[in-house]
């Protein structure tokens, strides 16, 4: 058995020793162009070329939750794309998504402003009841933080395509569904998936639809989000700010206006890092399932985009 690995702009030797160790008796090796046919790959972001020579491939073995940039390429229809199920990170999201909700309901920002200048101030407490928070997106990322929003008792809407049930959480669904979960919502969270479809939905229309001084977190992919839209609405007052995780362009071009708004903080795509160790061994136990002849989880539907 022949494992390939290629992550773009990155080194994978600790993942092949990692996968080698797991994997004994399989050859692991960095792919370069030319490099033998593999029967199975570990990759982020590899290019057409990639593809087109490892036309042999049976899974293709993604390291982010994302599986947007793999099915832009031109992808064998017998190849099977597989991403994490979770591999640590909801738990990193979770913790991420409830510092932002929080520091924004407690009003941190302007505590930290008036510390910068000296100044002693005092906030009147907010109520968690005016606080509704929205999480777009119901995956096991969306489920995890859903569920860690409910323990600082704020009250929590949930959003995805096909209906879901889950325990303290008002779920919408749907187009049809869209326009009152934002309504009912102040705080969003952005886990959406990025298809077709999702791209550009959150705009002008999508964010207006926001109760009276909301806030976004945006925490999926930086083409959810129309920028000028969001600034726009912020500058207007509608909402509030928004701390954004991913951008349409990163590293976040230097010159955006992001980085020196005021009321956005920006943080480098770190909310939630794949982590190697529990991610090889979640991608050899599929391997090993393959092997034996069972189904595994996290197969990818290239007609849905997850």
């Amino acid at each position: 058995m022949n494992i390939t690995l290629f992550f773009d702009g990155l080194t994978p030797d600790a993942w092949v020793q990692g996968v080698q160790q797991a994997l004994p008796q399989a050859h692991v090796s960095v792919w370069v162009p030319g490099a033998p046919q593999a029967d199975h790959a570990i990759v982020w972001a590899p290019p057409q070329q990639f593809i087109d020579e490892q036309a042999g491939l049976k899974t293709l073995f993604n390291i982010g939750a994302g599986v947007d940039a793999l099915l832009q390429l031109k992808l064998p229809p017998s190849l099977k794309v597989v991403r994490l199920d979770d591999a640590g990170m909801s738990v990193q999201m979770a913790e991420f998504v409830c510092h932002a909700v929080i520091r924004h309901f407690r009003e941190l920002d302007i505590y930290d402003a008036d510390v910068q200048t000296g100044r002693w101030s005092y906030r009147k407490p907010r109520s968690r009841a005016d606080f509704s928070v929205g999480v777009m997106g119901l995956g096991v990322l969306g489920e995890r933080v859903a569920k860690a929003l409910q323990v600082f008792e704020f009250p929590v809407n949930g959003f995805s395509r096909s209906p879901k049930s889950l325990p303290g959480v008002q779920c919408f669904s749907g187009v049809q569904g869209l326009a009152g979960f934002l309504a009912a919502t102040r705080v969003l969270v952005n886990l959406m998936p990025l298809t077709p479809e999702t791209e550009n939905m959150l705009n002008h229309t999508t964010l207006s639809q926001l109760q009276p001084g909301g806030y976004v977190i945006n925490v999926a992919r930086g083409k959810h989000l129309v920028d000028e839209d969001l600034i726009a609405l912020i500058d207007s007052g509608h909402l509030a700010g928004a701390t954004l995780d991913v951008f349409r362009t990163e590293p976040l071009p230097a010159e955006h206006a992001f980085w020196k708004h005021p009321k956005i903080t920006v943080t480098p795509h770190t909310s939630a890092r794949t982590l190697r160790e529990e991610s090889i061994a979640q991608i050899v136990g599929k391997i090993q399932a393959l092997q034996r002849g069972e189904s595994i989880q996290g197969v990818v539907d290239p007609a849905r985009g997850y």
